[in-house]
């Protein structure tokens, strides 16, 4: 049995943390979360999302995040772009990574953006070409490949459909997510084993919810398979909207002790990441949904 020996995290806290959280959070708090967790050796922080503040408040002040934060060469700031007004917006604040999105089942794409599955593809057509104009590299996720809350099971073809045309179109990584968490071991390695076939391994990342308790075996069985790259959230920030009640987002905390347990490199310093999360979460004035938190503060 084969472990990679280097995991790169890929820190959504951020973004796909503070935007499921009832809380708005100010600017300067932001800030200083990407800060500790940058200061924490994360080489990848999604620091926001350009979108309208009508549909998604919590990520109003992204622009003035960029522009504040402490940027740290070798670390990359993303952000997510779903349109071209938004990728517009992220390139005019400097940013020089961004992320766009599609769905692997048609009715969460309908009921999510409205459109269907190869009309979200197409409208990411100009942000590519775009982006290649202005140097700026694109990840792409597909969400709900696990699982979705209105077609329940997702077959692993139509993700790695999904996956191969982001990948086509220029999205150097792609990120598969089990957006409702009901996702399992066996499952989970069927999917990559399938996608696999159309988009190279080292290109592919995994983006883990706990609505179940299954994240961490999940992660477990996507290294199985030679995955090395992983979304998570510092303290578990952001809750399933599907699934009222149950967490979301697996934490970056509990993901960095099960590698450092294996021995597997990440370049991360616990401490300054528990630091990190206990703050943000006193900051909103929640209890931090990380296991290993809780663990240190007993």
């Amino acid at each position: 049995m084969t472990f990679p020996t280097h995991v790169r995290l890929i820190e959504v806290g951020p973004r796909d943390g503070l935007q499921n959280e009832a809380q708005p959070i100010s600017v300067a708090d932001k800030v200083q979360l990407v800060n500790a967790l940058t200061d924490a050796g994360l080489g990848y922080i999604e620091v926001g999302s350009f979108v309208s503040p009508k549909w998604v408040p919590q990520m109003a002040g992204s622009a003035e995040v960029f522009a504040q934060i402490q940027h740290k060469p070798g670390v990359v700031y993303g952000a997510l772009t779903p349109n071209m007004r938004g990728f517009e917006d992220a390139v005019a604040a400097g940013v020089k990574e961004v992320a766009v999105f599609a769905a692997a089942s048609e009715a969460f794409s309908q009921r999510n953006i409205n459109c269907s599955i190869s009309e979200s593809l197409e409208r990411f057509a100009p942000i590519m070409e775009s982006a290649r104009q202005h140097g700026i590299s694109v990840r792409g996720y597909v969400s709900c490949v696990l699982g979705c809350p209105y077609e329940g099971q997702v077959s692993a073809q139509q993700v790695a459909a999904v996956a191969k045309e982001l990948y086509a179109m220029g999205c150097y990584e792609v990120s598969l997510g089990d957006t409702i968490g009901t996702g399992t071991p066996s499952a989970t390695r069927a999917m990559f084993e399938t996608v696999g076939a159309h988009v190279p391994r080292d290109k592919l990342a995994g983006h883990f919810h706990d609505t179940y308790g299954q994240a961490m075996v999940n992660i477990y069985a996507s290294l199985l398979e030679g995955i090395n790259v992983f979304d998570s959230s510092v303290a578990g920030l952001g809750g399933c909207p599907y699934a009222k009640g149950a967490s979301g987002n697996v934490a970056t905390e509990d993901v960095l002790y099960m590698l450092n347990g294996m021995g597997i490199e990440t370049g991360v310093d616990m401490d300054k990441l528990l630091l990190a999360g206990q703050h943000i979460c006193n900051v909103l004035g929640r209890v931090t949904g990380s296991r290993v938190a809780k663990a240190r503060q007993c």
